[in-house]
Order: structure tokens, then sequence, then C-alpha cells
């Protein structure tokens, strides 16, 4: 609620205003003046009156620095609170908040049983943005006069911020004074909200709808309420009669979507969003928020692709812009079918051919959910068209590193490194691609690169141990991990490939498992660390215990060759020499070049 707050000054407007400066000969000045000077016992000199009278006529004409003079003049006469009021008012007026709080402050310490003075002071606080003292002070105007509600208000204003519950408290307080008020009652739901007590702001607005049951603004606003709650049937309730009503309200079908959506029933709300969809004068970027938005939820559950490919094309009757194009080809793509997606990528080029932030966007998109080949198709269009570019050549190296193409993933990488020399992605990327493509000493000169930018980053640090160790320079591999966990003593990874190379070693087990322990205990689920555990205990001779983790291992994870290796040694420290065989077959099976595989075929192992 917008409030006025109005100033009273005594009748003296009928003295009239005149042109310039005159001074009014008063002998005998009336109650009221004399009561804003402070003082009913106290009669003032004809010249002090007569220049308070002056300064209130020049403040009634809004000629503030005119009324201070004046004000000044009768202040030095007779320093009375009321005479400072006027002339804290005045400075208040013109903005000049120093002078107006030195005077005011006068005011309420001369006299301290003026309500004015006090919304005064507080009025002024308030403008410096020194709220605890304006608190202060309306708390002192509210013990003096209780039922003053504008004090209220202005309190629970002050208060919203940093102590809303206080605010809900006093605004409860004037709601008991004055009755149900629109404005107030609004506040309160809001303060709710923030505060996540969506039912006590959905009991606010219920109040409201007391007031004015037809609203639909407000039938709307506790459907919202009640859809954060998670009280969904009553949100639906609600925008389901609205819909009746209003057929064409877009608004309440969006919301409706929304519930929808929260209840994880995607498809239902793609009957509202299609309705939207067909209406005329939809603004685009509307429209591609809503195909957007499922193009994304179509990445982790496919059933909605059919869906998304239907909004896309509904919206592609009505454009040609490009990136309907760019997501009609990554549809394409989830649907299996490169041709339709390599046509649409191609128009989407021919009409944007300048545009590489789309190709950027979309292959991230895919690789942020863990879709690297597909991520891969789309970067390998990019490329053909923005080979310089930085993003589209690490995008693409990241997505083949990720699908374990080593080699096509060097050459892009690279090109991302000399592109952008310190860019710690790219530079940690290639690094990690050289290692596993066994070129270890390449890979720590660029590993190197990137600890001189950022020497503490663990991830780097974590990435240089693992080569340290493939390399089998034990000292440094034991540094460069023991230096990793002193910056973060709870990485997974870090505790999980430390251990591992401890548990190779055959020393520290006991710290091995120590730190394996924890990895687990962040990551219960990873194939590689209960592998790990698995190992540790194996180096331990509890085989009962290594067998244990190295099936939960191959459960997780699936079949991988190195996890089936440790399977078959178990099984042969077991005496299940013929089990064992038949494990690490299925293993060279899958890792044919492994020679180790092939000798444990055919002696065993000690």
């Amino acid at each position: 609620m917008t409030r006025i707050f109005v100033f009273f000054l005594p009748a003296l407007f009928l003295f009239g205003c005149a042109a310039q400066k005159s001074t009014v000969k008063t002998s005998v000045p009336n109650d009221s003046t004399i009561d804003l000077l402070g003082d009913k016992d106290f009669n003032p000199s004809a010249e002090a009156l007569d220049q308070f009278i002056n300064g209130s006529l020049a403040e009634a004409k809004g000629d503030y620095a005119e009324a201070i003079i004046d004000y000044q003049d009768a202040l030095r006469v007779n320093p009375k609170p009321g005479i400072y009021f006027a002339l804290a008012k005045n400075y208040f007026y013109l903005n000049k908040l120093s002078l107006a709080l030195e005077n005011s402050r006068k005011a309420v310490a001369l006299d301290s049983t003026k309500i004015d003075f006090y919304n005064l002071l507080s009025d002024i606080y308030s403008a410096g943005k020194q709220f605890d003292s304006a608190a202060v002070v309306l708390n002192k105007l509210i013990q003096l006069d209780s039922s003053d509600v504008d004090a209220y208000y202005k309190l629970a204003r002050i208060y919203e911020e940093n102590k809303p519950l206080s605010a809900i408290n006093i605004y409860n307080k004037i709601t008991e004074m004055v009755g149900p008020d629109w404005n107030v009652l609004i506040r309160v739901a809001e303060l709710y909200g923030t505060l996540g007590n969506f039912d006590k702001a959905a009991a606010s607005i219920n109040q409201l709808l007391t007031i004015d049951p037809s609203n639909t603004a407000l039938q709307k606003l506790l459907a919202e309420y009640y859809q954060r709650d998670k009280k969904y049937d009553s949100a639906m309730k609600i925008i389901n009669e609205i819909i009746d009503l209003y057929p064409e309200d877009l608004d309440a079908r969006e919301r409706k979507a929304q519930i929808y959506i929260d209840e994880d029933k995607w498809k239902e709300a793609a009957d509202q969003y299609s309705f939207i969809l067909q209406r005329p004068g939809i603004p685009f970027e509307a429209k591609m928020r809503i195909g957007a938005t499922y193009f994304e939820q179509s990445l982790k559950d496919s059933t909605l692709t059919p869906v998304t490919k239907k909004f896309f094309e509904a919206i592609d009757k009505d454009t040609t812009n490009w990136m309907v194009k760019m997501y009609l080809g990554a549809i394409a793509i989830n649907e299996k079918n490169d041709s339709a997606a390599i046509k649409e990528f191609k128009s989407a080029t021919n009409l944007a051919s300048w545009n590489v932030e789309a190709w950027v966007r979309l292959g991230g998109l895919y690789f942020d959910n863990h879709k690297y080949e597909d991520a891969a198709k789309v970067m390998d269009e990019a490329i053909k068209s923005f080979p310089e570019d930085f993003r589209v050549n690490l995008i693409l190296g990241l997505s083949l590193a990720q699908s374990n193409k080593n080699e096509e993933a060097k050459t892009y990488l690279k090109k991302a490194v000399d592109l952008e020399p310190k860019d710690l992605n790219a530079l940690s990327a290639y690094s990690f691609t050289l290692s596993q493509l066994k070129e270890n000493d390449d890979a720590i000169i660029y590993l190197k690169k990137a600890l001189a930018i950022s020497p503490d980053d663990v991830n780097l640090l974590g990435t240089l141990g693992l080569i340290y160790d493939a390399q089998k320079n034990w000292t440094k591999c034991d540094s460069v991990y023991s230096r990793a966990l002193q910056l973060d003593s709870a990485n997974a990874l870090v505790n999980n490939n430390y251990a591992y190379s401890l548990s190779e070693r055959g020393i520290k087990l006991d710290e091995a498992l120590r730190m394996s322990k924890i990895a687990l205990k962040l990551d219960s689920a990873n194939s590689a660390y209960l592998d790990t555990m698995g190992w540790i205990y194996f180096k331990m001779g509890n085989y009962t215990e290594a067998k244990n983790y190295v099936q939960k291992a191959l459960t997780v994870g699936g079949e991988k060759p190195d996890i089936l290796d440790h399977l078959g040694d178990i099984e042969f420290k077991m005496g299940n020499k013929d089990k064992a065989k038949s494990i690490w077959k299925k293993a060279l099976d899958m890792d044919k070049n492994n020679n180790d595989l092939k000798e444990k075929i055919e002696k065993g192992i000690s």
C-alpha cells in the first residue's frame, strides 16, 4: 500500500503568501503554534515567534532553504524542540541527511513525548539506510502510541529483509488492528514464501480471496504456493477451474504443464504445451524454451524424443531460424538417423554459416549428458566450418577421449592447446590423453605447464601421480599423491589411485586400505574403487574379502578385462585353477594383446 504521510502545520495559511519575505508582527501566539514550539507554559518572545511563523510560510511555499534561515534565526533566540523539529524536516526535504539527523535528535532529546518527532527521526534514519536505528526509534514510538498503524507498517518493512519472522508478527498485529488488508496479506504471503513456509503463504492468499474471490491472479498465486508445497492436487484443482472458465488463458495452461512436470508427468505436460504452441502470437523465444526444455529431458528419457520432435517440427513451420534446424538435427541423431541429421545441420549452417555458438551449445549439451559419441558426431560437423575454433576442437577432442578414441582425440586436443596455451581444461585433457597413449614424457610436460598456472589443482596432481605410477617412478609418484592429499584429504579419486598404486607394489597395505575405504565411502557404487579394495585384500591374503569386492565391481560396472584378470588371480589362489583359467581367457578375449594374461593361462601364477 502506498501511504501518504502529511506533516500538519498550524493554521498559518490565513496570512496568505507574500511575493517576498515579510515579517508578521504577532504579540500573542496562539496555542497550536506554542505547542509546536514544544512548551505551552512558555511564552516566547515576539521575535522568535515571528521568525518561526515566517519559516512556516516559506516551508508551505516549498522554499525550504529560506525556511531553514528563518528557523535558525528563531532557534538563536529560543532553542525549542519544535524549532529543531521544523529545521530537521526542511533539511530532510533538501536531502541533507546529516543536518536533518542532528536537529531531529535534538528535538527528541528536548521533548521525548512527541509522536511527530519520532516519525521524522525514523524517516531520516531509513533514508540514510540506518535501518537498525530507525527500528529502535519506531519501537519507542509504538511504546508511546500503540495504536499508530503507520509506525507498525514502517517497522514491518524495515524487518522484512533481515528479520522476516518479526515482520510477519507485526503485519499480523496490523491485521488485528485494522482487519484484513490487501497489501498486508500480500506481504505476509511473500515473506512466508521466502522462508519456504508455503502452507502459511497459501493461508494468507486464501484470506485475500475472501476479499476478492474472483481474482484469477490471486488464484494462480495460490496454486503456485500449493505447487511449491508439493500439494499438486490442490494446485491442479485451482488451475483446472481457471481453464474451465478461460480456456485461452495460456498462463494457466503453462502453470498446469509445470505442475505435471513437477510430478514428472512430461507427456501430460506436453499436451498443454502443444495447445500453447498452436496459438497465434506466441513469441519465438517462448516456443524455443519449451522445445529446448523437452530436448534436454529427452536426453535422459528417450520416450520423449517423439514429443520433442513434434514440437520442433511445429516451430519449424513458422520460422526459418537456424536454431530449430540444429535441434531437429540433434533429434535425428537421437533417432540414429544420421542422414537426416546431416541434412538439418547443413540447413543450419546455410542459414547461419557465421554462427559457431549453436554448435558449441549443442555439442556441450550432449557432452554434459555423457552422450560422448553423439557429441563427437555434432562437433565433427562443426569442425568442417570452424577448424580454428578453440571450443569446437576441445569438445570434439574431449568427446573422442571419453569414447576411448584417444588417437583421434589427440589431434583435436593438441589443436585446442595450440589455440589456448593457458587453458587448464585443454592442457589437462591433452596430457591425460597422451598418458593413455603411453606417451608419458610428453604428458608430463603438458601437465607441468598446467600446474605452473594452477599449482594446487588436485585433479592435475592426481593425473601426474598416475603417470609417474605408470613409469614406476615411485618416489615422484608418492610425492605428488601426498601433495594432492594434503590439499584435499577426502578426494575419492586420488585416494583410490594412490591406494591401488601401493597395493600393486605390495607396500603400506594398511594405509592403502584406509585410503580405499575413504574412496568407497564417497562413491560406494564405483566399480574401479570396489576393484581396488578387492585387490588390496588380495595382497593381504584375505581372498574371501577380495573375491567379494571384485565380484561387486563386476556387478556394478560390467565385465572389464583388468577386473576379470583380478578375479582370475583370486580364484587361482583359492585353489580354483580351472575356473581361474576360464576367467583369464574371457579377459584375453577382450584384451587380445595382453601378454601377462597369456602367460597366466599357460603357467598360472606363483
